[in-house]
Order: structure tokens, then C-alpha cells, then sequence
């Protein structure tokens, strides 16, 4: 049995993806959008949120719990502001409207804050704030975790996700700023993937009840994720759930539900993105020039002893990427496991015939 990362070609991959959401009842257009989003996670090197997710979103197409025909629409605006309607369909969809009208609003109000009710599970926020950088606007995106795993700071009911937030800025040079980050020590998909891999997770990432470090991934279920800075993230993670869900009328609190173990129900997860446009300020032919300079003056200082090199968030991601899309992205052998044994619950081939699913 393999243990190294096994080589795909994304095109391949993308196909597979679509395809087996078309086997759940996805329109092919929408299947192509949502598959090609989530190989584009794979991509920029978010591989806990891309393709690893495919299995929980079949699961919940299967069981009712998301949309496969959703009518996504605006259904609130103003010049600079929206509310999306995601009508409980792919999170990708609806994720994928609120960026693009917030770049159209941007450039015609300077800012566009677009929020999404009634969405789902939509990979990294990184794929929604990139676009905005690339167009010389920053951008920023937040949503409320798709299941409960924190409690309140020194509490014990489970009433907070993991909650992430991005930010992106343009900058002279090859990479945007690009920073996406969970409000917890780690994102659950990491601890779902040492899971998958049946590897021990690290200290300090979960405490069990009783206060002690949690480390086996398979007891998850038994423990508290923990915030960042301690009652500092948990402030960070409660004002992103009054913006991305009490804001939007969607889910926050005990409201939310676990959209692994539910496949049933609407999650109606919440999430903004926003986009602002420097002209706006009059730095239109400034802000990446001044962005880079100052971007620079950090990765000349030099590092402590034993410390590599200062980097920024985003660094390296375009060449990377670019990389990925011309020799294909590496996938650990626990997953092509798991898409072998997708394909054949879906009626497909195997994607990977030369591994066995077992």
C-alpha cells in the first residue's frame, strides 16, 4: 500500500468532482462551477477544504440536507450592500455570487459588503477574497463555522465554530496579501485530515473536558477546540458570527447546526465577503506600490536565530499554484482511498484504479 502523495491532473480531477455531484442531482453547470472551486482549493494548497470535502457534500445531497437545484438570488441591495439567498444549496454557489457583486459593487460605491443566509460548507475564504487583490481592491470574508466545536470563553457549551476569516490586499510582485485563518488554534478540517491519516493531532489544539490536552483526532467529539489568544479569539469569533450570521438572519449559537452528522437539515450558514476599492481613498496607483515597499522592509529583517526567513501570507502561492495547474496536485494515499471508494458508491470509476479502496 502507498504511503507518498499520489500526482493528478487537475483537469482530471475537476471532471471526477462534477461528475460525482451530477450523480447527486447537481445541475451540470453548477456541478462544474462547485468542482472546479474546490480543485481550486487543492491548487492554492488548501487541501483541507478542498477536495477532502467531497464525501460530506455528497452525503448531505443525498440526505436532503443541501439543495442540489438551489435558486441562489439577491433578495435585499442597496448601492454598496447585499443579502444573498443561497436556498440551501452548495456553499460554493452562493459564496462565489456574494464575491462577484461585491467586486461589482466596489467599483461602482467604492466598497461592496455582500452577506449570504441560508448557505452551506464553502472551502477556504481565501477563494473569496484572492479575486478582490487581483483586481487592485482589498478584500475581506468571514463565516460562521459549519458545526459548533468551542465554547464560550470559560464556558462549556459548545455555542462556537472555528468561525474563519480572510483578508486580501494587492501588492507589486508576483502574490497578493492573501491571509485566511480559523479563530480556533486549528481548523477541524486539519484534525479531520490526521484522522484520515491516523495521525495524532498536536498539543494544544484541543482540550478534553477535564482540561487536559486532547491528541487522538478520533475522540474529537469528546473535547473543545481552542481559540486563538484565548478570550481574545473568542471575542474574534463572536463578532464574526453577529456579521456573518446575526446580520444575515442565519445561524449563530445553538442555532447551528453540525452539517457532518446532520445530512438532513438546513444549516443555513451565514457569510459575507467584501470588496474596497483604494480609489475610493485616492490611492488607486499607490496602494500596491506603497503595500510592496512596506512588505519589503519585513522580509529583509532579519530572523531570529534558528528562524527562517520573514514571510508574508500569500507568499509563494502564485508560483505554487501555477505549478499545480501545469503538473497536477498531490492528494495523500488515505484520500484517493476515500475518492476510490466515492466513485464506486456513485456508480463512476475509480479515479485512482491502480489503489485498492479498502
Amino acid at each position: 500500500m502507498t504511503s507518498e502523495p499520489v500526482k493528478i491532473n487537475c483537469q482530471t480531477l475537476r471532471e471526477f468532482v462534477a461528475s460525482a455531484l451530477e450523480t447527486r442531482g447537481v445541475p451540470k453547470a453548477d456541478a462544474d462551477q462547485v468542482a472546479s472551486t474546490m480543485v481550486e482549493a487543492d491548487i492554492f494548497g488548501y487541501g483541507t477544504h478542498g477536495v477532502f470535502r467531497l464525501r460530506q457534500y455528497l452525503a448531505r445531497l443525498a440526505g436532503g440536507g443541501c439543495n442540489a437545484k438551489p435558486n441562489v438570488a439577491v433578495i435585499h441591495q442597496t448601492v454598496a450592500t447585499a443579502l444573498i439567498d443561497g436556498d440551501d444549496g452548495l456553499g460554493h454557489l452562493a459564496m462565489s455570487a456574494a464575491r462577484d457583486l461585491a467586486i461589482e459593487k466596489a467599483k461602482e460605491a467604492g466598497i461592496g459588503w455582500v452577506g449570504v443566509r441560508r448557505g452551506n460548507h464553502a472551502g477556504p475564504l481565501a477563494l473569496y477574497v484572492r479575486p478582490q487583490a487581483e483586481a487592485g481592491m482589498l478584500g475581506m470574508a468571514a463565516a460562521v463555522g459549519s458545526a459548533n466545536h468551542v465554547p464560550p470563553y470559560g464556558g462549556t457549551d459548545l455555542l462556537l465554530g472555528t468561525n474563519p476569516i480572510a483578508f486580501s490586499a494587492p501588492a507589486d510582485g508576483p502574490d497578493p496579501f492573501v491571509f485566511d485563518m480559523a479563530t480556533t488554534v486549528a481548523a477541524m478540517g486539519k484534525i479531520k485530515t490526521l484522522l484520515q491519516q491516523g495521525e495524532p493531532m498536536p498539543e494544544g489544539w484541543m482540550v478534553g473536558r477535564d482540561g487536559n490536552p486532547l491528541t487522538d483526532p478520533a475522540r474529537k467529539s469528546e473535547g473543545f477546540l481552542l481559540p486563538i489568544g484565548g478570550p481574545k479569539g473568542f471575542g474574534l469569533s463572536v463578532a464574526i458570527g453577529l456579521m456573518a450570521g446575526v446580520l444575515n438572519g442565519a445561524a449563530f449559537g445553538s442555532d447551528v447546526v453540525n452539517f457532518t452528522s446532520d445530512t438532513t437539515s438546513s444549516t443555513n450558514t451565514g457569510q459575507f465577503v467584501m470588496a474596497l476599492d483604494p480609489a475610493a481613498f485616492g490611492m488607486e496607483k499607490d496602494f500596491a506600490s506603497n503595500a510592496a515597499h512596506v512588505f519589503s522592509e519585513m522580509r529583509t529583517s532579519p530572523p531570529l536565530p534558528g528562524h527562517d526567513p520573514v514571510r508574508l501570507p500569500g507568499d509563494g502561492k502564485t508560483a505554487a499554484a501555477d505549478a499545480r495547474r501545469k503538473d497536477g496536485v498531490r492528494l495523500n494515499p488515505a484520500l484517493c482511498r476515500d475518492l476510490n471508494k466515492l466513485a464506486e458508491d456513485c456508480g463512476l470509476s475509480p479515479l485512482f484504479p491502480s489503489i485498492s479502496a479498502d
